[in-house]
């Protein structure tokens, strides 16, 4: 299924703010609490309260974060 290339800002922000929700939540709750049975179970917990914080905040601040690099870069 390809989506109309309009939505790939959205997209875009979605998907990174999950990969990084993901693997930031995971490794922060490794390091403070080591590796446990009930692990799995927390971590999905964490990254379902997260993502949405995430999520905007990608949104707003990558547009930002592009036009930076651009001027830092030219």
């Amino acid at each position: 299924m390809r989506l109309p290339v309009r939505f790939a800002p959205i997209l875009f922000s979605a998907l990174l703010s999950a990969v990084m929700v993901c693997i930031v939540s995971a490794f922060v709750l490794i390091v403070a609490q080591g590796v446990h049975p009930g692990l799995p179970a927390q971590w999905l917990k964490s990254c379902l309260i997260t993502w949405p914080i995430a999520f905007p905040t990608v949104a707003v601040v990558a547009p930002w974060v592009r036009g930076l690099v651009g001027r830092m870069t030219a």
